[in-house]
């Protein structure tokens, strides 16, 4: 392959990756002013997310003798350390998704990741503001109910607009195959295409009830209609962490593993195996917690004033 001659440069600036550093800095002694344990967990594993809309990276390795993939978020490991009796820790790490790159993604990137036991997510939102404070020095955050977002930005229902009706909504937004769309995929696209640009002007916009079928890791609230206790946090229009109240129910998250495969099986994708160690974990005891991940990279490009993620890291995929 023909390297063009600036291809080693970094895309970078030396004072962006000095922010970095100040950022990554001011995440640390947040969390050690808190007393929150720093933890390693592997970025190789034997099992990786069923979701259908996360696709890992699979690699062989010679010594195990069978596929292990990049994982896509240290949770599963995170939870393992949990349900071991670890108390309230945090990560700061790479992450690996494949398909994704863009002005605001790149296939490989930096989370930092956190869960506090005894905590739900309304309690975790608070601590979340508090960082947004401490290292963008943000004001005090809104919150909205994902109705609340959609009704607001959107002049939607999302829990009582038939599919009709949202269909007709995305076919607006010049999406193609809207007819082979479930429910979810509309909201989405709703979500991405309206209500997102108008979430965290000035300030950070917490949104949190999402409905039940999105609950992804996180536990479901009864109630008409039931909801998932599970937040996003935005600013500037830019998505920059996703919360839960976690599920700690191992046959709840088995079933729900095993509904992402038969999704996975219905759109043509390849399966994945399941994190049984997680399960295991979950069996012997998670403590009540709450958990969010949050982009590093997409932080500092906050902090820069910066829309391009090879804005703040040296070598995006295209010179790694």
């Amino acid at each position: 392959m023909e390297i063009e001659t600036t291809d080693w440069r970094p895309t970078a600036t030396l004072d962006a990756l000095r922010a970095r550093g100040d950022t990554l800095a001011s995440i640390r002694g947040f969390f050690a002013e808190r007393g929150v344990l720093e933890v390693e967990t592997p970025a190789l594993s034997e099992a990786t997310v069923t979701d259908v809309h996360l696709h890992s990276i699979a690699c062989r390795l010679e010594a195990a003798g069978r596929p292990h993939y990049l994982q896509t978020s240290p949770e599963y490991a995170m939870k393992r350390l949990l349900a071991a009796g670890s108390g309230p820790i945090y990560q700061i790490c790479k992450v690996f998704r494949d398909g994704e790159r863009g002005r605001r993604h790149n296939p490989e990137f930096t989370m930092l990741e956190w869960y506090r036991p005894g905590w739900d997510h309304h309690r975790l939102m608070d601590e979340v503001d508090e960082l947004l404070r401490a290292v963008l020095g943000t004001p005090a955050a809104e919150r909205l109910s994902y109705a609340e977002a959609f009704q607001r930005h959107a002049g939607v229902d999302p829990h009582a607009a038939s599919d009709g009706e949202l269909r007709s909504r995305v076919a607006a937004l010049d999406v193609a195959g809207v007819e082979e769309l479930d429910r979810d995929d509309l909201l989405n696209l709703i979500l991405s295409h309206t209500v997102e640009r108008h979430l965290g002007s000035g300030r950070p916009t917490f949104v949190f009830d999402y409905p039940a079928t999105q609950a992804a890791l996180a536990r479901v609230r009864p109630g008409d209609p039931a909801v998932a206790e599970r937040f996003e946090v935005f600013l500037d229009g830019l998505e920059l962490a996703n919360g839960f109240h976690e599920l700690a129910d191992a046959s709840e998250q088995r079933g729900r593993f095993e509904a992402d495969l038969a999704e996975r099986r219905r759109r043509g994708l390849p399966g994945v195996p399941v994190d049984e160690r997680l399960l295991a974990a979950l069996a012997a005891g998670l403590p009540d917690c709450a958990g969010v991940a949050l982009g590093v990279d997409r932080l500092v490009m906050l902090a820069i004033g910066s829309r391009d993620i090879a804005d703040v890291i040296p070598f995006p995929i295209e010179r790694a």
